[in-house]
């Protein structure tokens, strides 16, 4: 039997969409496992550095990302979501119990999503354009608390953090690099005095620890709660500036 030329022809195209098709859930599978926003440099440069901004629990990357036009405009600016779901726009790093008046983590969850955002950086080269040394992580709350213990535990990925009423986890401490790969990193910390998530008395606590280790972070106070206020954002906003090439 004889097939007709439309037939010919319809198959043809089915074909090339079930290649189309292949191709493009394989390629998917190289993409960044997380989901992102991206800002673009407003001032073009051939390598430019890179902020990664990174929401609390029970935020998302809209959060953070609201700063983004009015961060550094050499900066490529990339805000990332959190693995899991806690509901609608409703993400998280890892799982946090504050029923006994201190916070309980899920170690495991938390340990996974370092090692993610560690692996996001390595993705991001190929994906967009930017400087690989010169990396920050912004972070607030949770956020802040995945900055540190990714800088912390593999220093050579990023150049700098910003954590914003944020704690240092005393689960990262026994899987911190050593004092010389440690010591050029550049440490931004800001806390609320009336932070009633996450005590003031954290950042206290991290600033004294990091100086055991050789590091000098920019430490700033507010009076305010557990917040990102005008003059946080205006503070780390400056030492972005200050701190790039």
């Amino acid at each position: 039997m004889t097939l007709k030329k439309p037939f010919w022809i319809a198959f043809a195209i089915l074909i090339t969409l079930s290649i189309l098709s292949f191709t493009i859930m394989n390629s998917t599978k190289e993409k960044t496992k997380l989901h992102y926003l991206i800002r673009e440099p407003k001032v073009k440069t051939a390598n430019p550095p890179l902020v990664i901004l990174l929401h609390g629990v029970g935020g998302n990357e809209q959060n953070l990302f609201s700063f983004a036009p009015e961060l550094p405009e050499n900066f490529v600016v990339v805000a990332a979501r959190g693995p899991l779901t806690f509901g609608a726009n409703n993400f998280a790093w890892f799982q946090v119990d504050f029923s006994t008046g201190k916070p309980q983590i899920n170690t495991q969850q938390a340990e996974n999503s370092r090692l993610m955002l560690i692996d996001f950086i390595d993705d991001l080269k190929s994906e967009i354009n930017f400087n690989p040394n010169e990396v920050y992580l912004m972070g607030f709350s949770q956020g802040g608390i995945m900055s540190y213990s990714v800088a912390l535990t593999d220093p050579e990925k990023v150049k700098g953090i910003a954590v914003m009423s944020g704690r240092l986890l005393p689960e990262i401490k026994p899987f911190m690099a050593d004092e010389k790969r440690l010591e050029k990193l550049k440490i931004f910390i800001s806390h609320g005095k009336q932070d009633a998530v996450l005590n003031y008395q954290y950042a206290l606590e991290a600033t004294d620890f990091l100086k055991t280790k050789n590091l000098n972070p920019d430490f700033h106070s507010y009076e305010e709660g557990h917040t990102v206020n005008r003059q946080m954002f205006d503070d780390v906003n400056l030492w972005l500036k200050n701190n790039t090439i």
